[in-house]
């Protein structure tokens, strides 16, 4: 099994046995993600892992294991906090534009399977999706936040309110 650090793959690279690729995302990735994409949730981070990806005639299985932490602002109090990453993901890739643009219902197989084309797989792209469906939608630093005074403004987590 051969081992490749880029995030550019070109298809043709990709043995019968498989390849695994390293993933080593810093600052640098998540700072150019963020000036492509100010609205992504998340302000750094640091993710590693591994991609394994196989070739089953001319679709792509892409499997991997990504860990690390991801800094997120909690919905209750707005503070920063250090969120653990620490999973699993499987997809595959087949050859195609994708589907046409407009809202269309996806079934549970659907959720597993994304389009490529050309002769260069890019997986900066698969991984940062990944990462993105990691983060949760209502954000918390801990279970028992206690969030923001809504009449004083104070964080509750550190301060008592003076609100009658």
């Amino acid at each position: 099994m051969l081992k490749k650090k880029s995030l550019r793959v070109p298809i043709t690279s990709i043995p019968p046995e498989g390849l695994e690729v390293e993933v080593d995302l810093g600052d640098k990735y998540f700072s150019r993600w963020r000036e492509e994409d100010p609205g992504l949730e998340f302000s750094t981070a640091q993710i590693n892992g591994a991609a394994r990806l196989e070739k089953h005639g001319r679709d792509i299985l892409v499997r991997g294991h990504l860990q690390g932490h991801l800094q997120l602002a909690c919905s209750r109090c707005v503070e920063n906090f250090d969120a653990p990453v620490d999973a699993d993901f499987d997809l595959l890739l087949v050859p195609g534009p994708g589907p046409a643009g407009g809202e269309e219902e996806l079934s549970a197989p659907d959720l597993d399977l994304d389009y490529y084309s050309g002769e260069t797989l890019d997986l900066e792209a698969v991984i940062r999706e990944q990462i993105i469906l990691m983060v949760p939608l209502k954000p918390l630093c801990a279970d028992n936040c206690k969030g923001i005074c809504p009449r004083c403004g104070a964080v509750l987590n550190l301060e008592a309110c003076t609100c009658k």
